[in-house]
């Protein structure tokens, strides 16, 4: 069956519970905790504020923040919003950058009874002016360097530059507003596949969840000194906030410049003795085959966001931790500790559910696929959030009623993403649904390909993704970073990748990058890869000359049509600039030279000076009434 049950029973206990009355010091007994009887994420907060009160909550290069002052400002921020009508309906925007401020406002929100909504501040202002308008907002707390990205708009607008200039009217004793469980804590926007961006509420039943879990995997400590490095507006930020400030630990922000850069995030961390650390799948895929001290203070580098290529390589003095989760499920659904050991044939697996969570890997018609079949990822338990805000019928079609549970009101979420179970028991990620192309008739998943070509000793990271080629037909595109002082031509990956994938599988052109494309969240942006042409692809073979009359005067007539002065027998006549219409005037050419009239669809099904020719020969040996 593919089923995955929650897998907290396999971690050290050491869940937080700060019920009234007991120490932030005091462990939990491992028991899951019920969100009904337990105090919610701004009340742990609040109790550690109380005996670590001149600690420190977060640092960044310009500006510290205690618990105390936390505590203080977020309870006087929470009265100044309800004084301006806050309500528990209408979220609270956020457009600020990672600081101190961005803390006093999500805290002071949740306090106040409300949800907040983060921004990312580098996000276009018709995408700001839409999410403040779908949402309903009517608050939007931001900074002053940022307050002319606020859209115009039925909201207020209020500077937390100086968060004691704005609140010194208001009280700033422990807030004892009511607060339930099942309200929104947060709501985070995301990109639809439509391109309109959609609402996810989650709740704080949802966070503490994640925040237990989190705790407990990671053994967190009030000496702990984590990172943050996300957008505001990315839910992982969420993970990087929350877990840390009911624990008591510190919250470490780097410089800009430092947070996208692999060596320079290195240092900083040892500088700073980072202990725990979030880091986008791209960068941490670098990262990692950095040299590391074996007395660096890291204990975790977390993973996710994006599809892990390579398994850590021996010697690391932290444990790599891959993750997995879209943001309609508190930000984690899946887990992995990775070992240098622990190389299956796949590629690095996404793990197992977290706690008080399940997986089912569903084919159409929600039965569970064959154990190592591929079907769609599906979720359930504490951590599916309530939906999306102010769209009944999306939050319908994505969070349907779950069959696998007696329990009333339990819901899967369909999350698009595919994957497979393991024999180890653990969950591969596999694609999505809405990324396959359909490719001579049949339908691929361009990260199986991907998967494929990882394999390869020379490639440290690549993405396959569908595209059209001159005639309108779907191909497949491959961009490949390979590994320091290695190199590979197109044709030695072709070969490679043909002991894993059938011939319609095989990329139409592989592109060499340096590094992949990011997006400011960390993931790998898509819309940057660079369109295949002659300066960027890898050539079939460093260098191959015509082997026969045939190759030698087709190489002849391309150099002479294109205007360049080399072609090799395996080159590519698109990549080399050729289009439809040069195609065309190669086609009469061919005509004129060979006596051999090829159809247009022969040129994209085999457009290297060696298909051709093949081509060529095979018409000439069929008909060779028409050789001159």
């Amino acid at each position: 069956m593919s089923t995955f049950p929650s897998h907290e029973s396999g971690f050290r206990s050491s869940w937080l519970q700060l019920l009234k009355g007991v120490s932030p010091s005091k462990k939990h007994s491992g028991k899951p905790l019920s969100s009904e009887n337990s105090l919610l994420v701004p009340q742990l907060v609040a109790a550690w504020a109380t005996e670590k009160r001149s600690s420190y909550a977060i640092t960044s290069p310009t500006e510290t923040l205690s618990y105390g002052e936390l505590e203080a400002e977020s309870n006087a921020l929470a009265r100044y919003l309800r004084s301006m009508g806050a309500a528990p309906d209408r979220p609270v925007a956020l457009l600020m950058e990672r600081s101190p401020a961005l803390l006093i406002g999500a805290l002071g929100v949740m306090k106040a009874g409300t949800s907040y909504l983060p921004l990312d501040p580098s996000s276009p202002a018709e995408r700001i002016s839409f999410i403040l308008n779908d949402a309903r907002v009517q608050i939007v707390l931001t900074s002053s360097d940022l307050s002319e990205a606020v859209p115009s708009g039925p909201w207020i607008t209020v500077d937390l530059s100086n968060p004691r200039m704005v609140l010194s009217s208001y009280s700033a004793a422990t807030v004892a507003f009511p607060l339930q469980a099942s309200q929104l804590a947060y709501v985070i926007y995301t990109s639809g596949s439509t391109g309109r961006p959609k609402g996810v509420g989650i709740t704080h039943r949802n966070l503490l969840n994640l925040v237990h879990w989190h705790q407990n995997a990671f053994n967190v400590s009030s000496s702990d000194r984590a990172t943050l490095l996300a957008s505001p507006g990315f839910d992982a930020a969420v993970w990087e906030i929350w877990p840390y400030l009911t624990a008591g630990a510190s919250i470490h922000v780097p410089p800009d410049a430092t947070r996208v850069s692999p060596r320079a995030l290195r240092d900083w961390m040892l500088s700073n003795r980072i202990s725990i650390s979030f880091v986008p799948t791209p960068l941490a895929q670098r990262m990692m085959f950095l040299d590391w001290p074996s007395h660096a203070s890291l204990r975790f580098l977390l993973t996710g966001g994006d599809v892990l290529q390579q398994y850590p390589p021996p010697g690391l003095p932290f444990q790599l931790v891959n993750n997995y989760g879209p943001t309609e499920c508190t930000v984690v659904a899946t887990s992995s500790a990775l070992s240098a050991t622990d190389r299956p044939s796949a590629l690095p697996p996404i793990g197992r559910p977290i706690a008080n969570t399940r997986a089912y890997v569903l084919d159409e018609n929600l039965e569970q696929v064959p154990d190592g079949c591929i079907g769609e990822l599906h979720i359930a338990g504490a951590n599916v959030g309530s939906g999306y805000i102010h769209d009944p019928e999306l939050t319908a079609e994505k969070f349907i009623p779950d069959p696998f549970s007696s329990e009333l009101g339990s819901r899967l979420y369909k999350t698009g993403d595919l994957a497979r179970l393991l024999p180890d028991g653990r969950l591969e990620f596999v694609g999505r649904t809405d990324e396959q192309i359909k490719i001579r008739g049949y339908r691929i998943e361009p990260n199986e390909v991907s998967v494929a070509l990882c394999k390869h000793d020379a490639i440290q990271s690549s993405i396959v993704i569908g595209r059209k080629d001159a005639s309108g037909e779907g191909v497949l595109s491959a961009y490949v970073v390979l590994k320091k002082r290695h190199e590979a031509t197109s044709a030695e990956l072709r070969k490679h990748l043909q002991a894993y994938v059938p011939d319609y599988m095989l990329p139409s052109s592989f592109v060499r990058l340096d590094s992949l494309p990011l997006t400011t969240n960390g993931k790998v942006n898509r819309a940057a890869l660079p369109e295949p042409d002659a300066s960027n692809t890898l050539r079939s073979e460093f260098c191959t000359p015509a082997r026969t009359a045939t190759e030698e005067k087709l190489v002849t007539i391309l150099c002479s049509l294109l205007e360049i002065e080399h072609v090799n027998t395996n080159d590519n006549f698109f990549l080399l600039g050729g289009h439809s219409l040069l195609g065309a005037q190669l086609l009469n050419q061919i005509q004129e030279n060979f006596g051999v009239e090829l159809p247009l669809r022969a040129l994209f099904d085999h457009p290297t000076v060696a298909g051709i020719s093949a081509e060529i020969d095979r018409s000439l040996k069929a008909h060779p009434e028409m050789a001159h």
